[in-house]
């Protein structure tokens, strides 16, 4: 209808009488469409009469009186523009905060919980271990090696016009150990395991599982959250020792194909030229992007509400948040190891 009404004639400076007594059934669309339709015509100069049931009248006068027929004028939105932005850096200002408050709140725990062996959760933790580390193994691995593969086969095409191609394992060894694979293991760690805390915890939010815990008086971040954090507390250094191997295993099996380095030959050049620091950076930045994904993931779990619509949202705010983040956290620790002459 809307196509067909776009293509009619309409004569110049004439009266237009739309009469649609005859419809029988009229919805918002229907409605919507009448209105926009004469708005346009009166737009162009014509008188516009509309002849309606009295019902689908009413239905017409709660579609344009909503202020939604032809878009609102260019100076309300401008004006909207502020306060949209306000409310905005309002509501994220309190997430910060409830982010803080929530850190703060799982140290207290986790200290309380540490005076009594008994407390501290150990097969469910394990059984993250195995979710989050094992079965994100075969995953990390082949990813972690076809970077190492990317990376050494575009540094070989650099490199070797100007006959700097061994440099290329100072580089992918370089690259890997400080700064790749724990961020990109925490990314793979923030898609995976980051946004199953989110919706695993809403879940049992939406069912009552939680006020269950409350009720009995049971702490849901000693019970759900810290065996999570402890889980990725371990998993994830291990998940960078591993990229960092599968990583120089890909760059190997470029520098011998296309620079005919053997495994020998590259791998001492690895060890003269990358110090122990920059591994121990790397390996030391993944406690702290396991602490930020896991922390995040369980937040965004405990904000859910009761709609199904809000365990999506707080999923992909899990993920988002996570990410941004970790990345924020390398930046920082870049920063700081770069003062510290690391």
């Amino acid at each position: 209808m809307e196509r067909a009404l776009r293509g009619l004639a309409w004569p110049e400076g004439v009266a237009v009488a739309v009469d649609a007594t005859a419809v029988g059934a009229m919805d918002t669309a229907g409605a919507w469409l009448l209105a926009r339709t004469a708005r346009g015509l009166e737009r162009s100069g014509h008188t516009v009469t509309l002849r309606l049931r009295p019902e689908h009248e009413a239905l017409l006068e709660i579609v344009t009186s909503s202020g939604a027929v032809g878009g609102p004028p260019r100076g309300r939105e401008r004006a909207r523009f502020l306060p949209t932005l306000g409310r905005r850096a309002w509501d994220s200002g309190r997430e910060l905060g409830g982010l803080v408050a929530f850190f703060g709140e799982m140290g207290v725990t986790a200290a309380r919980a540490r005076a009594g062996p008994f407390r501290v959760r150990w097969r469910q933790m394990l059984q993250h271990v195995q979710a989050a580390g094992f079965e994100a193994l075969p995953t990390a691995a082949l990813l972690s090696f076809f970077i190492g593969v990317v990376i050494a086969f575009q540094a070989s095409v650099l490199l070797r016009p100007f006959g700097a191609g061994i440099l290329v394992a100072d580089l992918v060894g370089l690259a890997m150990m400080r700064e790749l694979s724990p961020l990109v293991m925490a990314i793979i760690v923030a898609g995976r395991s980051g946004s199953a805390y989110a919706a695993q915890i809403g879940a049992m939010k939406m069912t009552g599982e939680i006020d269950s815990l409350r009720a009995v008086g049971l702490s849901p971040i000693e019970v759900l959250v810290l065996p999570r954090i402890a889980a990725l507390l371990l998993v994830l250094p291990l998940l960078t020792v591993v990229a960092d191997v599968l990583g120089l295993a890909g760059a190997m099996v470029v520098a011998r194909t296309e620079l005919a380095m053997g495994a020998g030959e590259f791998l001492g050049r690895v060890a003269r030229e990358i110090r122990a620091s920059n591994y121990l950076l790397g390996v030391g930045k993944a406690p702290v992007f396991a602490v930020i994904v896991a922390a995040v993931g369980c937040y965004q779990g405990l904000q859910v509400t009761d709609d199904a619509g809000s365990v999506g949202r707080r999923t992909t705010g899990a993920v988002v948040q996570s990410m941004f983040l970790v990345v924020v956290a390398d930046a920082f620790v870049l920063v700081v190891a770069r003062q510290l002459g690391i």
